[in-house]
């Protein structure tokens, strides 16, 4: 190869697992399935048509084509395919005890939990108690499955990087569900992965870019001239270069603290909504829930990120608005307020698909004065914590705004765990 000297760079054993169709196959083992072969599909809401398919069996996928993303009416009515709502609850219990599982072999320092169905484990220094990655993958792939009925497959590397293509593009496809790539495997691996959005970072976009760039191939990305690619891409083309050798400097133990806090809350709408009053209630909502969490951890904020997305958005994106605030704020009246006044003085009309509500530049409340609040908005402050104590103490329904009974959603995703039903049916 030549161009890259790896011994410059960390060669770690590093294990990238995932759960196979991890939603789809906890509703078949509480079931009694055997998650390979059922045909079950989790869908956000069985009672919409447009609601999406959060997951779906692997049967389901090579049968029928349905995968995460298609919405339930792509569903055939006329088939073995068992449609099943959420239990986000559910699905977090398992998922820490397949943590636990991981925590057999590697200190906590060196798990890294990249998602609710993958992990990233830093298996160097459990050599000498369990033997070569290979070892610990195939331990690891028994307990799951003896102790949770659970399919997981494994991808091992160098370094994250690889152990994650690894799994991706070997792993997760075929029996024996491991993989194992190394620096010297790249061009036999790494170069051979295609199309180029197939390959981890790179998305649509980027793939796109590459192209008018005369770029069709990782192995063509690994022998472009770096300069040319960070001139034409920025950062990310400096890092897509490196990636694609194979190489990648981070180390799970050194994992870096967030720059910056914040707290956020998005929601795809099941419906259009062109209705400003139903729009504006959506938005003190989720302002509500967000200056909810800051209060819970006692902090405010200095600015407010208000993002809407169209429904049409071939002719329109929507728009994103940053909001400074006078002084840092948690209250849901004044945030929701500021807002208001953004998205009326923006939306022309159009039908709304999807809000974000952001709360940036955190603070402690202990660094606000009591004194710098103007006369009555010690009353909407007041009337937050009241609020706060009522949902506490007796449920997140226990009080609501009146418009939500309406066009809100406030009271559909009162009961609701990480966006999407959590209880037990």
């Amino acid at each position: 190869m030549g161009l890259v000297d790896f011994s410059r760079f960390p060669r770690r054993s590093v294990l990238c697992v995932d759960a196979k169709s991890f939603f789809a196959s906890v509703e078949a083992v509480r079931r009694g399935l055997d998650p390979l072969e059922a045909y079950i599909a989790v869908v956000s809401d069985v009672r919409r048509a447009g609601a999406v398919v959060l997951a779906s069996s692997p049967r389901v996928k090579s049968e029928y084509n349905i995968k995460t993303g298609n919405r339930l009416f792509e569903i055939p009515k006329r088939s073995p395919i068992m449609v099943v709502e959420p239990n986000m609850a559910l699905y977090i219990k398992v998922n820490q005890a397949i943590q636990n599982i991981f925590r057999r072999f590697v200190a906590d320092e060196d798990l890294h939990v990249y998602s609710i169905d993958e992990s990233i484990l830093d298996v160097t220094a459990s050599h000498n108690l369990f033997g070569p990655a290979e070892a610990m993958a195939e331990a690891i792939l028994k307990m799951v499955k003896d102790e949770l009925g659970l399919i997981v497959a494994v991808g091992i590397g160098d370094n994250p990087l690889l152990a994650k293509l690894a799994l991706d593009n070997e792993a997760k496809k075929r029996p024996p569900w491991i993989a194992k790539w190394t620096y010297e495997m790249v061009p036999e691996t790494v170069w051979k992965i295609q199309p180029l959005t197939a390959f981890w970072g790179i998305s649509r976009g980027y793939d796109e870019k590459l192209k008018r760039m005369g770029i069709y191939t990782i192995e063509g990305l690994a022998h472009a001239n770096p300069v040319r690619l960070q001139k034409t891409l920025g950062v990310m083309g400096l890092q897509l270069y490196y990636h694609a050798w194979g190489l990648d400097a981070s180390i799970i133990s050194q994992k870096e603290r967030p720059k910056s806090k914040s707290y956020s809350k998005n929601q795809i709408l099941m419906r259009d909504y062109d209705v400003k009053a139903e729009i504006l209630m959506i938005i003190k909502e989720m302002v509500g829930d967000v200056c909810a969490r800051l209060r819970k951890h006692q902090e405010k904020c200095r600015e407010v990120h208000l993002g809407i997305g169209y429904s049409d958005r071939e002719l329109h994106l929507g728009f994103t608005a940053r909001i400074k605030l006078v002084r840092p704020e948690n209250s849901t009246d004044i945030i929701s307020e500021a807002a208001r006044q953004e998205f009326i003085k923006r939306w022309q009309g159009e039908p709304v698909r999807s809000v974000n509500i952001t709360a940036g530049k955190i603070v402690s409340q202990g660094q606000e004065q009591l004194e710098l609040f103007f006369a009555g908005e010690e009353k909407k402050h007041a009337m937050d914590r009241v609020v706060d104590d009522l949902r506490q103490r007796f449920g997140k329904k226990a009080i609501f705004y009146a418009g939500s009974m309406a066009g809100g959603t406030f009271l559909e995703r009162a009961d609701y765990v990480g966006g999407h039903k959590g209880k037990s049916e």
